[in-house]
């Protein structure tokens, strides 16, 4: 072997144990954890008290990074720039899959460029209707309706390129419907105006929505989703209603920059499934009618694997593009 070759193996392998010990002794210092939203806002509702046990339980501080903007793309740029050495993580949400299709200027891909580590909840969607705009008691009459008169039923979404706005645009495809839509800025404006019946139907959290449900001034006509919801056991699925397949659910995780030591990944994702299993963090979840699914890192990183086709698939179809 020559001298050379000798000195660039013996680099390599003192590279490698650095990199080891670093792991091992990892976290040192705080974390942070990019949220691509405003303080106060949706995400923060699931991120800040998953944090406060991750701190815990890793004994340093997780700061909190909200960096608002581009359907989520200016925060996760950032992220898939930091080093990857676990001191730099970022809250994903299902944007992050078709993102970079519908916003040209993006500048990462999830798969590339990240390191999936935990799902921290899972939030199905449902649709709503004023019942004092649309006399539908079901899914079906609510598309009959909706075919005897294209485009006369005006439904909100929280903005363009959000799940909201992509479940309208699939129910659209599915069920062969021309809806109105409308976005907002904000879902609590769009949620006050489906009440007043400024818009007819929304998409929409069953944790926002079910107490209206329970006062009678909404109607939900079906679940974006597998299950049915606890809060409202009687409402079926849209598989069950007749739309096969029909899934729209906003989930949020952590992620690492792409090369983050697997030891890193793996202590980060143990801390976040043991801040799931806390009590605070569970009813803070059933209240916003979020789920929690404990899963391994392998299990999730093929969840994520999985939905980047899905939804990149029905982003295409929707042909969405925003600057």
């Amino acid at each position: 072997m020559t001298i050379t070759r000798r000195t660039a193996l013996a680099g390599l392998a003192a590279t490698t144990l650095a990199g080891v010990a670093h792991a091992e002794s990892w976290p040192e210092k705080p974390i942070t954890w990019i949220l691509p939203n405003a303080p106060g806002g949706p995400i923060d509702a699931f991120a800040r008290p998953v944090a406060e046990h991750c701190a815990e339980a890793l004994g340093q501080p997780v700061i909190i990074d909200n960096r608002s903007g581009a359907g989520g793309t200016i925060a996760w740029a950032a992220a898939a720039r930091a080093a990857p050495d676990g001191y730099t993580m970022t809250i994903g949400a299902t944007g992050i899959t078709y993102a970079p299709l519908i916003y040209p200027g993006a500048t990462f891909d999830v798969a590339r460029d990240f390191e999936p580590i935990a799902a921290l909840a899972r939030i199905q969607q449902v649709l709503a209707v004023n019942p004092q705009r649309i006399a539908a008691n079901s899914l079906k009459q609510f598309i009959d309706y909706a075919r005897s008169d294209p485009g006369a039923i005006d439904i909100g979404s929280p903005g363009l390129g959000t799940v909201p706005h992509l479940a309208i645009e699939m129910l659209q495809g599915r069920a062969g419907i021309k809806l109105h839509h409308v976005p907002y800025r904000n879902g609590s404006q769009m949620l006050q105006d489906l009440l007043s019946g400024q818009i007819a139907a929304m998409f929409g959290s069953v944790g926002s929505l079910a107490p209206y449900v329970r006062q009678g001034k909404l109607r939900v006509l079906g679940v974006a989703g597998r299950r049915r919801e606890p809060q409202l056991p009687d409402i079926p699925t849209m598989d069950e209603a007749g739309l096969k397949d029909f899934r729209a659910i906003s989930w949020f995780a952590l992620f690492a920059p792409k090369q983050t030591p697997v030891a890193i990944l793996d202590r980060a994702h143990k801390a976040v499934q043991k801040a799931l299993g806390a009590a605070n963090v569970k009813q803070i979840w059933q209240e916003q009618g979020a789920r929690v699914e404990l899963e391994s890192r392998a299990e999730f990183s093929r969840f994520v694997t999985q939905e980047i086709v899905r939804w990149t698939a029905i982003a295409k179809a929707a042909n969405v593009q925003l600057e």
